[in-house]
């Protein structure tokens, strides 16, 4: 198949039964390469292109936007 591959996932990673070591993870990918992610341990979007850097430079500088990727992994 030609063309491009787009995906994202989100996940929840702990090892405790209280939920006190959980961590949230959103990936967007393209082309089956991580461009950017959300860490909940982080705090803040990363990028990892160029696009991704442009990405996660406009949703850091939203502060609500950011609150509320933050309040994920409680939720």
């Amino acid at each position: 198949v030609n063309g491009y591959y787009y995906s994202y996932w989100s996940k929840c990673i702990y090892s405790s039964r209280d939920f006190s070591d959980m961590v949230f993870i959103m990936n967007y990918n393209f082309n089956k390469d991580v461009y950017v992610q959300f860490n909940s341990t982080v705090g803040y979007w990363v990028g990892y292109t160029a696009y991704g850097v442009r990405n996660a430079e406009f949703w850091n500088n939203d502060t609500n936007h950011l609150q509320g990727w933050r309040a994920e992994a409680e939720r």
